[in-house]
């Protein structure tokens, strides 16, 4: 794999770096590794009410992303969060078990969906949220970004919107070596 990509589905921030990625990877004819973070388990005991739903729903969609990895079906997490984020933020609607349900649907992947709702899978996302949890912690949230050769991952990058191919290549180039660098710690600047 060329990179790993820790995701929490009800995440827009995630979406967008996501896409990113994407189209770097197409670029580029990167392998990216799709993995769980779940923000239910980072914020435990401190989810608001108004997103319980959402990080209901997001855990179901973690699940079929660790059943999908554990047979190395990175492709089709690809397309499982693909379709979960057009059918969520890509219109603005929050992520809900329905969307969940119908991504894995539009994906093609019926065989597979008994796993959402296979708590048996819950140890695989506490292991993947653990892993990167401990590569970019603390004090961070989804998503979270690995690379082969870097001693840690990081919380990121954190994107206002999705660039085009251009810039999400300057991005990416940029970035590489410092993710590499064991010296480099954080950059930042305040959301708008």
């Amino acid at each position: 794999m060329d990179a790993t990509f820790f995701l929490d589905p009800a995440c827009p921030w995630t979406w967008r770096t996501s896409r990113w990625l994407v189209a770097v990877a197409d670029a580029r004819g990167l392998h990216i590794e799709w993995r769980a973070f779940s923000l239910a388990i980072l914020n435990a005991g401190r989810v608001r009410p108004e997103y319980a739903d959402a990080m209901t729903a997001s855990s179901r969609a973690l699940r079929l992303v660790e059943a999908l990895r554990a047979e190395a079906r990175h492709d089709d997490a690809a397309r499982f969060y693909a379709e979960v984020g057009a059918l969520s933020h890509d219109v603005g609607n929050p992520l809900s078990a329905k969307i969940v349900d119908a991504a894995v649907e539009a994906a093609g992947l019926g065989a597979v969906a008994p796993a959402l709702d296979d708590d048996r899978w819950d140890e695989a996302v506490r292991e993947s949220h653990a892993l990167a949890y401990a590569s970019a912690g603390p004090d961070i949230g989804a998503p979270v970004l690995m690379v082969p050769g870097a001693e840690r991952g990081i919380h990121g990058p954190i994107l206002t919107e999705v660039p085009g191919t251009d810039d999400a290549l300057t991005i990416w180039d940029s970035l590489l070596p410092l993710i590499r660098m064991p010296a480099f710690h954080e950059i930042k600047r305040a959301r708008h």
